[in-house]
């Protein structure tokens, strides 16, 4: 059997430590911050992607009306943070079969270093339907979820 070493780089800025498990916080947005994916038909789009997906794993998510929130870490293959990125967001486009849906070239990601810096992100994912009056109560925005439970954090 050939042993192969593991990479110490997922992505450029995600840097795998070995004394704690790999989270990362994204955020994508629409290009020109254009509001198209808060409804249902871009959320069940979203989620079936996710979960097709095997090279990262997505966890508790939200879908706003001009960007996305994620927390994401590997799944069973090793590959580059921004090239799965670019993979799902492509591929909603092609699914969602509208060229006027696009998405910002960029997306911003931060490797999450503690157990309390994961809760304090996930606590501002989940209250921004509420701090832009979208709804009253986080658990009241239907466009939120959590795809995969990564118990090595929550």
């Amino acid at each position: 059997m050939v042993h192969y070493p593991q990479r110490s780089r997922s992505s450029k800025g995600v840097t795998k430590v070995e004394s704690r498990p790999t989270l990362v916080f994204i955020t994508v947005a629409t290009a020109s911050r254009v509001s198209w994916l808060a409804n249902e038909e871009v959320h069940s789009t979203l989620r079936d992607i996710w979960r097709e997906a095997d090279r990262w794993e997505t966890g508790y998510y939200v879908v706003m009306p001009d960007h996305v929130h994620l927390f994401a870490w590997p799944g069973n293959i090793e590959h580059d943070l921004d090239e799965w990125v670019q993979y799902w967001k492509s591929l909603t486009t092609k699914r969602l079969g509208r060229s006027v849906r696009r998405w910002q070239g960029c997306s911003f990601h931060h490797t999450i270093r503690s157990f309390e810096s994961a809760e304090a992100k996930r606590s501002y994912v989940l209250q921004n339907p509420v701090r832009r009056g979208l709804v009253e109560r986080p658990e009241d925005w239907p466009f939120q979820g959590e795809i995969f439970r990564n118990r090595e954090w929550w």
